[in-house]
């Protein structure tokens, strides 16, 4: 889709402003989803919890609480930014874009339908784990940039903790890489077309436990 809508616009304007409209498109298209999707997430899990301690949750913005994930933004971005004064002014501001911008170029090879997919890309799984352990080098950085020994050794912890669940799903993902035959995710997708028993959840299941627990 997104190939036929860049040879349009090539046709109305030079073909460098048609790709990069093209990919302005397809960033809003891909990007606008998951922020909404996590901040109604948030909200959800929020009211659970309340639910679970006898609480009400968020009630005050709009019916039911539903328009707080858009106050809590509309704060977050009229928020102050406080930085230590020891700190290295530049990679702590720099270590929360390497901590969210891999999180959201992940998606780029994900196949949303059939033919809607950013990147369709024959190493996506590969892709996928390279991008994902990017979010390390932020966890790190910024511990390191606060140049507080407290922050850094936090930092390491959680850095160490993501590489050790890493491992447990890079395990979980080559089971499905050899079933599959294929890294490109979209092929991967089809390989289980034809109904819930051709699925590689049903014979990979143990694999499944272990990645949902790592993830």
């Amino acid at each position: 889709m997104f190939e036929a809508l860049q040879q349009w616009l090539s046709g109305w304007m030079w073909d460098w402003l048609a790709i990069l409209i093209t990919l302005l498109i397809q960033a809003v298209v891909v990007i606008l989803p998951i922020m909404l999707a996590v901040a109604y997430l948030t909200y959800a899990e929020r009211k659970v919890i309340a639910y679970m301690q006898v609480r009400m949750g968020p009630n005050r913005v709009g019916p039911y609480g539903l328009l707080q994930p858009i106050a809590d933004a509309v704060k977050l971005m009229f928020k102050e930014i406080v930085l230590p004064s020891q700190s290295n002014l530049y990679l702590f501001l720099i270590a929360p874009i390497l901590a969210i911008a891999p999180a959201i170029a992940v998606w780029a090879v994900v196949p949303f339908a059939p033919g809607w997919v950013v990147a369709d890309i024959d190493a996506g799984v590969l892709y996928v784990l390279a991008i994902a352990s990017i979010t390390v080098y932020g966890v790190v950085v910024s511990g390191w940039a606060s140049n507080s020994k407290y922050a850094f050794l936090g930092g390491l912890r959680s850095s160490a903790q993501k590489i050790s669940y890493e491992i447990a799903m890079g395990f979980a993902l080559v089971t499905v890489l050899m079933v599959a035959d294929t890294m490109n995710l979209s092929k991967i997708v089809e390989g289980q077309q034809g109904g819930i028993w051709h699925w590689y959840l049903i014979p990979l299941l143990p694999m499944f436990v272990v990645y949902f627990i790592a993830g």
